[in-house]
């Protein structure tokens, strides 16, 4: 007997609580079907009015919050307030392009040099499928679904296996809030079937976030196909602390960003860059942090206590990464050990001394792990914090905002934030360059990328 991929593992007990059946061929042409037929009738109801579907979908997030919230803790394992939060910034997510949208997506009209009328439109392009991860199972749904659903198109959405149960509870919003049938489709797709997805004529783009492995694997299968991809994918932000009138403080601030879902965020601040002068006393305060901690129940959240990772295989990864870090002469100043049991706990950890001949240096830390680095001037900081094949964000702290601001212009990011771990909100473009991939979610610029721009001209 197999094992379905779409199962519950609950992490703080490592107990598969509940299975689903993967779709099935057949299961996928009607998904594809569906999405294809609601498409000819959706793109032609009035924005305005789609914007109102929309607007009523992300109010079901915070009328359903506490149901949201308990359903991801129990299947990733985030702490219990941050699944309410996140299931209420869907809201926010889903009111904004409600509300923008239709503004966002009107003509904007342009002067031909030879005469005429001309204007660039944003109209659909068709069904889209969307793959998305674990880490937030709402809020990358949210920022994928909410500006395509304004702007007309209709979506596949394949969730990550572990995440069934809010698959579920997503497409049943979508139902409640008169999403019509096939315009928002979910579908336990396996890894074969999203390859004959993304050939399938009807699809005209994909949307992944998830780890650089997949969006190679999506962007090949997307190119080959001549399909649209939008890739957000991992991320080793530098955080850069130039001075501080507070060193505690600067330290709490910086490790409250970075355990933030278990560390388990792409923009999360991966490696920490601090000013010799402070680096000591900087250490010395994450170090304390890191120690009075031991391992809670995330559905309780008790303080002084950590969340378990996604699964044992993320556990035992990161337990890996740490490990050739100290072989190779890292300092570890707290935890980096992986608990015994069937439960996915890894110490939060704190560590220094890191090299460019371990793991740590150039590769996604993808947990409760600060890594710290000692610089002597701002270019140096600068250097190491270019020196990465990512480039989602990063941030630059100072006493004197002008020179944060300076520094922070030349990070090679796709976000560049000063005195703040990260400009967020719906409003707020999020994306990256380098191997973070490529396209933006959120903002304005969110309803550009799978719209058809099209030139539309009236000869005089």
């Amino acid at each position: 007997m197999t094992t379905s991929p779409y199962r519950v593992v609950n992490p703080a007990t490592g107990e598969v609580v509940e299975e689903f059946a993967p779709a099935t061929d057949a299961g996928v042409q009607q998904a594809l079907a569906a999405a294809d037929a609601a498409y000819r009738s959706w793109r032609e109801v009035p924005i305005q009015e789609r914007a109102k579907v929309v607007h009523r979908i992300g109010q079901l997030f915070t009328e359903r919050a506490d149901e949201l919230a308990a359903i991801i803790t129990g299947e990733m394992g985030k702490p219990l307030s941050q699944s309410k939060g996140e299931a209420e910034f869907c809201t926010d997510i889903f009111e904004y392009f409600a509300t923008e949208g239709p503004a966002l997506a009107a003509d904007q009209e342009i002067k031909p040099i030879g005469g005429g009328r001309a204007m660039i439109q944003k109209l659909p392009v068709g069904p889209l499928l969307g793959i998305m991860p674990w880490n937030y199972p709402y809020y990358q749904v949210a920022r994928f679904a909410a500006p395509n659903l304004v702007l007309g198109n209709t979506i596949i959405l394949k969730h990550a296996e572990s995440c069934p149960r809010s698959a579920l509870a997503i497409q049943k919003i979508m139902d409640d809030a008169g999403v019509p049938a096939g315009v928002y489709v979910n579908l336990f797709a396996t890894h074969a079937q999203i390859a004959d997805i993304i050939a399938d004529p009807r699809i005209q783009g994909v949307s992944l976030t998830g780890s650089e492995r997949a969006g190679a694997a999506i962007g090949e299968l997307a190119g080959k196909n001549l399909k649209k991809a939008v890739l957000e994918l991992g991320g080793s932000d530098p955080y850069i602390v130039l001075d501080t009138a507070d060193v505690a403080a600067s330290a709490a601030a910086a490790w409250e960003t970075r355990m933030e879902n278990t560390g388990q965020a792409c923009n999360s601040n991966k490696r920490i860059i601090v000013m010799e002068d402070i680096y000591d006393e900087f250490v010395a305060a994450l170090t304390a942090h890191a120690n009075g901690l031991t391992p809670g129940d995330p559905a309780q959240e008790k303080e002084g206590t950590f969340a378990p990772l996604s699964s044992r295989t993320a556990v035992e990864g990161l337990a890996e990464q740490i490990r050739d870090a100290v072989d190779k002469g890292a300092t570890l100043h707290a935890g980096g050990r992986a608990l015994e049991g069937p439960g996915a706990y890894l110490e939060p950890t704190v560590l220094t001394g890191i090299t460019e001949n371990m793991r740590a240096y150039r590769e996604e830390l993808f947990g409760p792990v600060a890594v710290v680095y000692k610089v002597s001037s701002d270019e140096e900081a600068l250097a190491l914090a270019n020196d990465t094949p990512y480039g989602l964000g990063g941030a630059v702290f100072s006493t004197d905002p002008d020179r944060a601001a300076r520094l922070a212009a030349r990070l090679e990011t796709g976000m560049a934030n000063v005195n703040t771990a990260a400009g967020e909100g719906a409003d707020l473009p999020f994306g990256g360059i380098k191997r973070s991939g490529f396209g933006r979610e959120l903002g304005p610029l969110a309803m550009d990328e799978f719209a058809n721009k099209r030139l539309f001209y009236i000869a005089d």
